[in-house]
Formats: structure tokens, C-alpha cells, sequence
């Protein structure tokens, strides 16, 4: 049996996992789902949510546990999980970007936004506030974005939980080394209509930073939510016997 550690992305929190985690728990695995700092359950303040307060959060959730455990992260979870590991590398058995973001050291994701092919992605659907230090999704177009092929109970849910989102965590820059970071296994998970994270842009990243094995799901940014036995499926074959 394994032990998966499910960060979510950016404006969602643990929440976004209801599905997955117990189709995990019904196989004998241990889930963890934690909030990351100032989502979901946790109030921590903008003002207070940064980069290195999500690291710490997810090494938190690493240092309690016994064995290795597969750490996932979704979309800008992938910031998160890159960082845990250049900090716990022995605590990790395998990375799992989630159609995230891989990003090499000293880049960040507000810097790599000039490289996402065509301009396309979330850029013209954010706005932000700036002298609030938080960035939000226009209501418009978080269906076409995240959820376009969820049901329309399923989104108005997902849509309840949204929360605003720190912008300090997209213009950190990633520290990592060859000797951490480097040693532990990558696997990314693209999503084919992503409209978040374009395919395009994923594959530049998984292109630039390797990985041992790519699992593509033809599905929209959240298949959480839109295909979550076939993800629990797919997180359950990397289990190393």
C-alpha cells in the first residue's frame, strides 16, 4: 500500500480531491489532502501566503509520515511539490505533476508566462489586485478554463470554494539543486483540453525538465472532478511494487 499526498492548486483547496480520495482509501491507500495556506479551511491572511509558507506546509504533511509517499500536485500545486522536494527529497518516492507547473530553478510562474505558446492560457482571465496582493478568475470564464467538461452541479460547487489567490507564490522563483530536487522520479499527467494549461505549454515544460514516464488524460484542467476514477487509476499504476 501507498501513502499520497494530494496538493491542490491555485484558488482551490483540499476540497478539490473529494473524489479522488476515497476511491484512493477504498483501494487500502493513506491520503492526505492538506489546505495550503490561505485555502480552503485555512484563514491564513494574503498578506501572510507565500511560496515558502506552501513548502512548509506540504513538509509539514511529509515529516509525519513513516514511508515515502507519492506527492502530487495540480497546476500551481506543482510550485509546491518542487520545492518539498529540494527540502524532503528522502521523504518522496515519486513527483506527479498533475498539468502543472514543472519549472526549472530561478524561474517562477509570472516569469514563464511569456513563454506559454500563443499567449495562450490564464493570463487575459485573471485580474488582478495588485495593492491587495491577490489575483482572481473572472466568473465568466472559470467553466471554459477549469471545467468544461463537469457537470453543472459539479461546478457550482467547485465554483463556491474558489478562493481568491496570493500572487507573492506565482513571482517566488524556484531554488532547486541537482543533488535534491534532481534525485527524486518525476511523472507528468498531461491533460489533453486543457484550456488553463495548454497541452503546448505542458509539454514545453515536461520537455525541459524530463520525466520518467507521461500519462495523458483526454480531459479539461480538473479531472479531479470530471474523471477522477480513471486519475485515482492512473496515481494507483505508479505505485512501485
Amino acid at each position: 500500500m501507498a501513502t499520497f499526498v494530494l496538493i491542490h492548486g491555485a484558488w482551490h483547496g483540499s476540497w478539490c480531491w473529494d473524489k479522488v480520495r476515497p476511491i484512493l482509501e477504498q483501494s487500502g491507500h493513506a491520503v492526505e489532502t492538506p489546505d495550503l495556506p490561505g485555502h480552503g479551511e485555512d484563514k491564513t491572511p494574503i498578506s501572510g501566503v507565500n511560496l515558502e509558507a506552501y513548502t512548509n506546509r506540504v513538509c509539514q504533511v511529509l515529516d509525519q509520515q513513516t514511508e515515502k509517499v507519492i506527492l502530487v500536485g495540480h497546476s500551481l500545486g506543482g510550485l509546491s511539490i518542487t520545492q518539498a522536494a529540494e527540502q524532503r527529497p528522502e521523504k518522496i518516492e515519486l513527483l506527479v505533476y498533475l498539468t502543472a507547473f514543472l519549472l526549472k530553478n530561478g524561474e517562477s510562474r509570472m516569469s514563464v508566462r511569456e513563454n506559454e505558446p500563443g499567449g495562450s492560457g490564464l493570463g487575459p482571465s485573471m485580474e488582478m489586485v495588485p495593492d491587495k496582493g491577490f489575483v482572481t478568475i473572472k466568473d465568466e470564464v472559470v467553466k471554459p478554463s477549469f471545467y468544461h467538461d463537469c457537470s453543472d452541479e459539479d461546478i457550482a460547487w467547485a465554483k463556491s470554494h474558489l478562493v481568491p489567490q496570493a500572487l507573492q507564490p506565482m513571482g517566488a522563483p524556484m531554488t532547486t539543486t541537482d543533488q535534491n530536487f534532481g534525485q527524486v522520479r518525476r511523472v507528468y499527467i498531461e491533460c489533453l483540453q486543457d484550456q488553463a494549461i495548454v497541452p503546448d505549454f505542458q509539454k514545453q515544460m515536461y520537455g525541459a525538465t524530463p520525466c520518467e514516464q507521461v500519462i495523458s488524460m483526454d480531459t479539461s484542467h480538473s479531472p479531479f472532478i470530471s474523471k477522477p476514477t480513471e486519475l485515482a487509476n492512473h496515481l494507483m499504476s505508479l505505485i512501485k511494487e
